[in-house]
């Protein structure tokens, strides 16, 4: 497996690292072999300071430091997915000292690397790649929307946030792992960067995709996936949220990725879209649940997203919200998502029943 270094540069503990985040929890894709954050994180183990899982990944001050310490280094993957995707000037110096050392760069920014011709001649002269996954598709490479989606019978589960950066992903990802677990073949189509860069085969880069192709590529991707796998699920990594002003996105996964039944992503602290108050309030859970259930889909679950929480507050938010919504209420880092898993069975039982 390809070895990497995931570049952060003082941004590890903050939200803009979710890539990283997502990468250090797991990917089939790259083996990650160290981070490069800065003084305050470097020397700790990266699993650990993330999570509390130790996953043997050192992180460094600098790259030279990494260089030094570590064996072999394929590729250095930016690990930050900034506001309107730009790419952080002070990264461009430790970029180009990874080319001349001769590792080839990732990059899942909208700032594209091979638009630079200074970094395209320098990745020349050492023979290396510069890859932009977020590089839109050509036209040819494009799918419109057919209908056919509406004739599958495969359950499709959609995996939506209350807001940006929640952890969609990441529960997306440990249901699947978890559906694994249990003899169940549950397939999950990836929106993001992150989500390719974690080595997944069915989806597509969902904001680098023109609108009109978006339906059409949501569909295609579940259609070949189904064609290809026979899945007992289908999870959709969902995209921001239904009501984020900033980049409004959930309506295509429910209506034309036919997704009926929703895990709800919810930050019961997080007050404010991308914690910003200019960008107004995010709504209730409760409100959310009912714009749901009116485009035709059912909340099966809520997964709670624990930032800012102690451990009493998340398991009293666990608590209240389970009695009143009467769904599960998982904590995914925490607990993990097994308790979803006798609900999926049910949803693929009475689908064998139509």
């Amino acid at each position: 497996m390809n070895k990497a270094l995931l570049l952060t540069n003082g941004l590890l503990m903050t939200g803009d690292a979710k890539t990283a985040h997502g990468l250090i929890r797991g990917t089939e894709r790259y083996k990650i072999v160290g981070v490069i954050d800065d003084a305050t994180t470097a020397g700790k183990d990266a699993g650990e300071l993330l999570d509390g899982k130790n996953r043997n990944i050192p992180i460094f001050e600098s790259l030279e430091l990494a260089v030094e310490n570590l064996t072999e280094i394929n590729y250095l993957i930016i690990g930050v997915a900034t506001v309107g995707g730009v790419l952080p000037v002070d990264m461009l110096e430790i970029i180009k000292k990874a080319i001349q050392y001769k590792i080839s760069i990732v990059n899942g920014l909208h700032e594209y690397l091979v638009e630079k011709p200074d970094f395209v001649a320098l990745a020349a002269e050492n023979g290396v790649t510069l890859t932009d996954i977020r590089k839109p598709k050509s036209r040819k490479d494009l799918h419109f929307w057919t209908g056919e989606i509406l004739h599958l019978n495969t359950p499709i589960i959609a995996v939506l946030g209350m807001d940006c950066a929640m952890g969609k992903r990441t529960t997306a990802r440990l249901i699947r792992q978890a559906c694994e677990s249990d003899n169940l073949n549950a397939q999950m189509i990836y929106t993001g960067q992150t989500g390719w860069l974690q080595g997944g085969k069915y989806g597509f880069i969902f904001d680098s995709t023109l609108n009109d192709f978006v339906s059409g590529e949501l569909e295609n991707a579940i259609l070949t996936c189904q064609k290809e796998t026979n899945p007992d699920f289908i999870l959709l990594e969902g995209q921001s949220s239904l009501r984020n002003p900033s980049g409004p996105c959930g309506f295509e996964f429910l209506i034309s990725g036919n997704a009926k039944s929703v895990v709800l992503v919810h930050a019961p602290k997080r007050k404010y879209f991308d914690n910003d108050a200019h960008w107004g309030e995010i709504p209730s859970v409760q409100s959310e649940i009912a714009l749901i259930e009116k485009l035709g889909s059912k909340v099966i679950a809520i997964a709670l997203n624990t930032e800012e929480c102690s451990e009493e507050e998340y398991k009293t938010f666990q608590k209240d919200l389970e009695t009143e919504l009467h769904i599960p209420v998982l904590l995914p880092i925490q607990e993990g998502v097994e308790r979803i898993i006798p609900i999926l069975k049910s949803i693929n039982h009475e689908n064998h029943r139509r």
